[in-house]
């Protein structure tokens, strides 16, 4: 095994990931949990890191009265902002082109077309970048652009060039007709997910910082797990093809195979719900900041829901004073009862300021069942709290 990175190159290479390209190209939290746990409703005014997007498109189906989206990335806005232009401006089937297809040979008139409503950043950002979209024979998905694309890319390919066996056999694990069935396929490949370049392809800190997952992120897993990161990994892979079907799992399906189909897909891909989806785009709105720069700017009623994803895990090692600083500004903009909706990569909630705990109260009982049926599969733990 090669030597690991030392502290400092691996912090160093996660903010040269993520100072200067787009992360995420789909959102990597499940918005089926989320929306059961937050309740959301005509009143609801929601405050949520905005990675992909997606997950805050399928809010909208709740109707909340608003909602803020914001990312200290500006690309990860640009891309919602897209999403955004095709609602108002596009049809359902271009949108789809773009998003459920991974691109096609219309995209570059599409966008052409809907740039205008594009703010000046997103538009610059996507002039440079609309050839994500040109997919072809010759050209690859979107969803195989951006850090954590290019991990999936690099899999697609390993898999087709060094294990064709287990290539052929993936189109019959995302469409086995039942459980059972799922359970015999994932069986008969699993040994082949695992040879010596997967276990060594997983232990590399380039790769997790690729796929966004910061240097404390991973020293917590393997303080938590006893089979460490590639345990971890392995664990929470089986969990993912074994539990929950296939036929539904989305996440895992846009990376194996570069596209979505109609039926599994985001809610937002959906045509049934694409006109209430574009009747409430004016609830939704996109922020570039930290979530502190953003609510220590923010002047209105409270926010009575937060979705803070698993940021505070990097915050909690790298920046304690200013993951305590956060809190206060959550509490200072919390509306009383507001629900908080966080992940982790370890087990506990002990990422949290000592006061911040003492002003929360969490529902285990509530979060430790939805967690086993999480479709992603990828985080160690989901945390529910309320402002007491």
């Amino acid at each position: 095994m090669a030597k690991k990175l030392p502290t400092r190159v691996q912090d160093a290479f996660f903010r040269l990931v993520h100072g200067n390209r787009l992360v995420y190209n789909t959102c990597w939290e499940d918005p089926r949990l989320d929306r059961q746990l937050l309740e959301l409703a005509p009143d609801s005014r929601v405050a949520v890191i905005t990675s992909a997007g997606d997950n805050a498109l399928d809010y909208l189906l709740d109707a909340p009265a608003q909602i803020d989206c914001v990312d200290v990335n500006f690309r990860q806005n640009a891309l919602l902002e897209l999403k955004r232009a095709l609602f108002s401006r596009a049809s359902f089937e271009e949108l789809y082109a773009f998003f459920g297809e991974g691109g096609g040979a219309a995209c570059a008139g599409v966008y052409a077309r809907i740039r205008g409503a594009l703010p000046e950043y997103a538009a610059g950002f996507w002039d440079r970048n609309i050839a994500y979209f040109k997919a072809g024979r010759l050209s690859r998905s979107f969803y195989y652009h951006g850090a954590s694309g290019v991990v999936a890319f690099a899999f697609s390919k390993m898999i087709s060039a060094l294990k064709p066996g287990l290539r052929r056999n993936i189109p019959r694990l995302l469409g086995a007709a039942s459980l059972e069935e799922q359970r015999r396929v994932f069986a008969a490949i699993e040994p082949a997910f695992w040879d010596r370049f997967s276990r060594w392809l997983v232990g590399r800190p380039e790769t997790m910082a690729l796929l966004g997952v910061p240097r404390p992120q991973i020293d917590l897993i393997r303080a938590s797990h006893p089979g460490g990161l590639e345990g971890f990994v392995r664990d929470k892979v089986k969990q993912v093809f074994t539990g929950p079907s296939m036929a539904e799992n989305y996440f895992w399906r846009v990376y194996l195979t570069g596209r979505y189909t109609r039926r599994c897909c985001p809610e937002y891909l959906k045509a049934d719900n694409f006109a209430a989806i574009r009747d409430r785009l004016p609830r939704l709105a996109s922020h570039t900041d930290t979530l502190s720069g953003f609510l220590r700017r923010h002047d209105g009623p409270g926010y009575t829901h937060f979705i803070l994803l698993d940021h505070q895990d990097w915050l909690a090692s790298h920046a304690p004073a200013a993951l305590a600083e956060e809190w206060e500004l959550i509490f200072a903009n919390a509306a009383p009862g507001a629900r908080i909706l966080m992940r982790s990569a370890g087990l506990t909630v002990d990422f949290l300021p000592r006061d911040a705990r003492r002003r929360l109260r969490f529902f285990p009982e509530v979060t430790e069942p939805l967690h086993a049926a999480d479709r992603v599969g990828t985080y160690g733990s989901q945390h529910l709290a309320v402002v007491a």
